[in-house]
């Protein structure tokens, strides 16, 4: 009988043996800018996806979004019903405007593989399509089926796709999302901080700022006197964060401002604090007389936190890295993402992509040389029943 160690490196032969046509794949996806707000450009991809996914008998249905380009979803034509299910989750969207390619061309030098979303995340993508045709081309068994799930707003916030992500975790016994590991050590996501937005209003009475300056209310003043109500509410040590990101208001320096507004970012470990830091900003008072104060907003992704079927996954995920030589870590992560949602309803592990740097900046890359070994990672992971 093979051992774990025997499979781990058949799997990574195959992948070694597949590396050029790997890149050259990823190449493909990330020539084709997908700027999240940009409808049109998802349709691109999703064709590339949607072709390769078909080729390796798989069923795929793409829904397009009202706003978004929508999502893609594809799941194996041949499957035993009986068998549970693992969901595979990525996005094909970038932050990244159309003609980025211009000043940040895919390349390909020094070990690394450089270009707009290369690494935020259509390498993740490039390892799902690569880890299923290893299995299949081994013929591994496989007792979990896998089903995929690419969205094209996933850096917009995944409004219109978190429905068919709850809905699909639901049914899921597991999640694994391709979002790039943490660092260039490359530590698995076994947390991450929940968001909030919030947004507060401060409305007041416009007067001449030198003939009549008594008769105005300030909204400036009104909401310079909220920020630091707001920043005292941080708690470092508890990992929860209240930032004043953005700020206006007034309509001329010699007005009394009549009309500021603030937007806040919330970050908390844990759904507790969630609701604890939604209470406390919803129930700010006015400071200046006469004032009217408008609060909106709420927790939009809910932390995915440290439970103990999260931790079981991870534990997995370790072990299969043992059998592959690598010495995986875990970390948490300040920033969201699906596996937010996901963590709800099922055991996730994210961070699992490839190995890089410069999410969302100019200098965004991988690390060549462990697309190969993620890949194999991941592929490990799918046929694992535990």
């Amino acid at each position: 009988m093979s051992t774990n160690i025997d499979i781990a490196t058949s799997i990574k032969q195959y992948l070694g043996l597949h590396r050029e046509e790997m890149i050259l794949f990823l190449k493909d996806l990330v020539t084709l800018e997908t700027p999240s707000k940009v409808m049109a450009s998802q349709q691109g991809i999703f064709d590339v996806l949607l072709d390769k996914l078909e080729a390796m008998d798989y069923k795929t249905i793409h829904i397009p979004g009202k706003a978004t380009g929508g999502y893609l979803f594809a799941r194996p034509k041949k499957r035993n019903k009986k068998l549970p299910l693992q969901l595979l989750i990525g996005h094909c969207d970038t932050v990244w405007p159309l003609e980025t390619l211009k000043d940040m061309p895919f390349l390909e030098e020094n070990g690394k593989i450089k270009g707009p979303g290369v690494y935020d995340m259509k390498a993740g993508l490039t390892q799902i399509i690569f880890a299923i045709q290893a299995i299949q081309s081994l013929q591994l068994p496989l007792n979990i089926t896998p089903i995929i799930l690419i969205n094209s707003d996933e850096e917009i916030g995944s409004r219109e796709s978190t429905a068919i992500i709850t809905r699909l975790a639901k049914i899921s016994k597991r999640a694994f999302v391709l979002e790039p590991p943490l660092g260039l050590g490359g530590k698995l996501k076994t947390a991450r901080k929940g968001l909030g937005r919030f947004t507060i209003r401060a409305k007041g009475k416009a007067a001449h700022a030198g003939l009549d300056p008594t008769k105005g209310i300030n909204a400036i003043v009104e909401l310079s006197h909220q920020i630091q109500k707001l920043y005292a509410m941080n708690d470092f040590d508890k990992g929860i964060t209240v930032n004043v990101g953005m700020i206006e208001g007034g309509v001329s320096a010699n007005v009394v401002a009549p009309e500021s507004t603030a937007v806040i970012d919330v970050r908390v470990f844990k759904d507790a604090d969630g609701d604890y830091i939604t209470k406390k900003i919803k129930a700010l008072k006015p400071y200046l007389k006469d004032i009217e104060l408008q609060v909106e907003g709420g927790m939009g992704r809910p932390p995915m936190e440290k439970t103990p079927r999260n931790q079981q996954l991870w534990e997995v995920a370790k072990r299969q890295g043992d059998a592959l030589g690598l010495q995986l870590e875990e970390a948490t992560a300040g920033g969201g993402s699906d596996g937010n949602t996901t963590s709800q309803y099922t055991a996730t592990l994210d961070g699992l992509g490839t190995p890089g740097d410069g999410a969302h900046a100019p200098h965004e890359y991988i690390k060549e040389n462990q697309l190969v070994e993620r890949t194999a990672l991941l592929s490990l992971l799918l046929i694992t029943d535990s």
